[in-house]
């Protein structure tokens, strides 16, 4: 079958938008692509057709049937695309740590017996032996890393386990690569190439621009509580009639519960989701917004992160992000309907000290690394015994609000180098600080960019020309082009 029967057939669709069909011809020809394409531009087609056209995923051919694996930083997305790839009778499925212990041996067995055409994991999930034991059984014929920009140490979701890309490439044969993103800066972009292990002249960069028409984007200068919560509650009562739901976005849990409070006494119905809440309740909460339950939620930037809601009227940001890739990523999940959608930044200047802090707590220097391991490795007894709070009085002195132990504790669980849970606490330390903890040099040029991104939203929010060719030339494009 040809790309369009099965864009027909299976999707239901009547054409294909450009660049798709052009992607997609690459990918059976095995050749490399970057795919950077606005949020609902239909970047997953360009690698879940090629999947259909490679291997019909009949387990009864055996264990040689072409296999698509998709890495994926989304856990949260993933079962509703397989879902959705199952609905349309793609026999399609994954494997994450949201699965029993039981169902992922189960589809252990499966990958390894042939059964799946499109296999979604994280790249995490290359850690695990048994993992890697199935899938040694596959030929990986085609290789989508979906977000990109997660692959770059310099992009706005850093994850170690990315920049062993190309070593996970070589281990499943270098197949054919499509790496996809929504936003990603030239310097960003070279990155995602060279840490793929490709050369540029293997790669074909299609990028389709970074306009969303509906979106009607604007920046409000405030001061103080008082008048950010009269603009939220004046943006909820303009939708309020409206079928649609929208998202205030904030980056300290406390700030977020401080507001959650002055919306109670408004009597303004909403829920609140950040990471200190636990699993079982996160997920509630999602799908009580996912299902209409409550047309309104406070979210940290973790709460988006996967959500694939078509009618998100509006995108409040409460206080300023990090980053323009950051904000422009979390935009993006308004209005992915084609329907208008407010995107609203409320700037108090005095936000800028918390972000500031912030990418601080983000970015720890060598020496508190080399810090936290030593307690980890001489005071294991004590660690185990007091936890978190004893740990972070020994480092900074019971300053409540620095979440360096946090970062980390986080990085060396991604490395690889502990092992366990931290509430309760019961770590094991299992290696060495990796050389990029102890390199002084790299972590204050990481934290220089991270500064340099900071002030690159805060230039476009006071930019009094037009915002949206500084969006344009941030990213890298020369020439807007319109959606199609």
């Amino acid at each position: 079958m040809k790309p369009l029967d099965i864009l027909r057939t299976r999707f239901g669709h009547e054409s294909f938008r450009p660049p798709q069909e052009q992607i997609i011809c690459r990918a059976m020809r095995g050749e490399h692509s970057l795919v950077i394409m606005p949020t609902g531009g239909g970047k997953s087609l360009c690698y879940q057709i090629p999947a259909l056209m490679m291997g019909d995923g009949d387990a009864s051919t055996g264990p040689k049937v072409p296999l698509t694996l998709v890495l994926s930083p989304l856990i949260a997305l993933m079962k509703d695309q397989v879902d959705a790839l199952r609905g349309r009778g793609i026999d399609a499925t994954f494997i994450n740590s949201s699965l029993s212990r039981e169902d992922r041996e189960r589809r252990y067995a499966g990958v390894g017996a042939g059964k799946y055409c499109l296999l979604y994991v994280t790249p995490e999930r290359f850690r695990k032996a048994e993992f890697t034991d199935a899938l040694s059984n596959r030929h990986v014929r085609l290789l989508a890393v979906d977000e990109a920009h997660c692959i770059s140490e310099w992009g706005h979701d850093f994850r170690p386990d990315y920049t062993r890309l190309r070593e996970l490439r070589e281990q499943i044969g270098n197949p054919a690569t499509i790496a996809l993103t929504a936003t990603a800066t030239p310097e960003v972009q070279s990155d995602i190439i060279r840490q793929l292990g490709l050369s540029p002249d293997d790669v074909h960069v299609f990028h389709e621009g970074i306009d969303r028409p509906n979106l009607r984007l604007s920046v409000e200068e405030v001061w103080g509580d008082d008048e950010k919560i009269e603009r939220i509650s004046a943006i909820q009562q303009n939708f309020a009639d409206h079928k649609g739901s929208g998202i205030v976005y904030f980056t300290l849990i406390r700030t977020l519960e401080r507001f959650s409070e002055r919306l109670q006494s408004l009597k303004i119905p909403h829920l609140c989701y950040h990471g200190d809440l636990d699993r079982t309740l996160r997920r509630r909460i999602q799908n009580q917004f996912m299902r209409g339950d409550c047309p309104l939620v406070l979210a940290t930037p973790a709460f988006g992160m996967g959500i694939d809601k078509d009618d998100i009227r509006y995108v409040i940001h409460g206080e300023i992000p990090g980053s323009m890739e950051a904000w422009y990523q979390e935009i993006g999940r308004a209005g992915r309907d084609g329907l208008p959608s407010d995107c609203v930044l409320l700037y108090d200047e005095s936000d800028l000290l918390t972000q500031m802090e912030f990418l601080r707590w983000s970015n720890p220097d060598s020496e508190f690394y080399q810090r936290v391991f030593d307690l980890l490795v001489h005071h294991r007894e004590r660690v185990e015994a007091f936890g978190l709070e004893w740990m972070r009085e020994k480092l900074h002195a019971r300053q409540r609000h620095d979440f360096r132990l946090e970062t980390v504790l986080g990085m060396l669980e991604r490395h690889g180098v502990i092992e366990g849970s931290w509430e309760p606490m019961n770590l094991t330390v299992v290696g060495d600080l990796v050389p990029e903890m102890l390199d002084q040099d790299r972590l204050a040029e990481k934290l220089r960019r991270d500064q340099q991104k900071l002030l690159a939203l805060v230039t476009f929010i006071r930019h009094e020309g037009d915002k949206m060719a500084y969006i344009h030339d941030y990213f890298g494009i020369v020439k807007p082009r319109s959606s199609q």
